[in-house]
């Protein structure tokens, strides 16, 4: 499918809840499957107006999920995000859950944690400039979404304890444009404090594989134990083939 294709389509999927309301809300996360660091939310607002003159499409037409795309691609599209915020077309924020959090909860809830912040952070400022603006409303209240002003799409299923109204689109990165883009937000974010934390660690390599369970991670692992930026849960979670392998190898506790 021609880039083009492919940006008209996700943009026409959020078209479909832009009636009446003022901005469409992409929210998605990254870092929910890492052995180490925090998990990180991306949240989107796109202004209805920008997909009906469809000045979206050419700055954003490498849109996809951020998995499907290299890092040069991805960093490129964050890029024009923001002169889309500077241009007020759109506007975004990311939230983090910490590795404690992890811990301490679960992934679930930390994911609807950061989730929520960066939704949360996102209200903050759109109301500021309603205000600015000369308008009185709101888009979120104190019982949620104040869905005749904004529809929340969160990529994956219902979380039933996120604390604002939204719709879940399974595969949304896939689907919605709004969604597409907080995924780039948040896998950027992400990856820039996964990059920050390698000077920290330099040998665990965060830079290179985000704190994902590659080889080379596993094997630093062995080599030299957890940090305290590795999620203990998850590495528990984690047993040799064999227990000659566990002898050959050592454990990672």
């Amino acid at each position: 499918m021609p880039p083009s294709s492919k940006i008209s389509r996700l943009a026409e999927f959020d078209k479909e809840y832009t009636g009446g309301r003022s901005y469409v809300l992409g929210i998605d996360e990254a870092g929910r499957g890492a052995l180490a660091g925090p998990v990180c939310a991306g949240a989107v607002a796109v202004r209805t107006d920008a997909y009906l003159s469809g000045v979206l499409v050419s700055p954003l037409s490498a849109l996809n999920d951020s998995k499907q795309l290299t890092r040069e691609v991805r960093e490129e599209l964050y890029e024009e995000l923001k002169k889309l915020k500077l241009a007020g077309y759109v506007d975004f924020e990311a939230g983090f859950a910490s590795v404690e959090e992890i811990e301490s909860q679960n992934i679930l809830v930390a994911t609807q944690m950061a989730m929520a912040r960066a939704a949360r952070a996102l209200n903050e400022r759109l109301v500021l400039n309603l205000r600015a603006a000369g308008a009185a409303a709101t888009l979120f209240g104190e019982s949620g979404l104040d869905a005749s002003k904004a529809q929340v799409l969160i990529d994956g299923r219902e979380m039933k304890k996120f604390p604002y109204s939204h719709m879940a689109v399974v595969k949304g990165d896939a689907q919605s444009l709004a969604i597409a883009a907080a995924s780039i937000v948040a896998k950027v974010t992400r990856d820039r404090f996964m990059e920050e934390l390698s000077e920290k660690y330099p040998r665990f390599g965060f830079e290179k594989h985000k704190g994902y369970g590659t080889a080379a991670h596993l094997q630093s692992l062995m080599l030299f134990g957890p940090t305290k930026e590795h999620r203990k849960s998850f590495l528990k979670k984690l047993r040799p083939e064999s227990g000659e392998r566990e002898a050959r190898q050592g454990s990672l506790f």
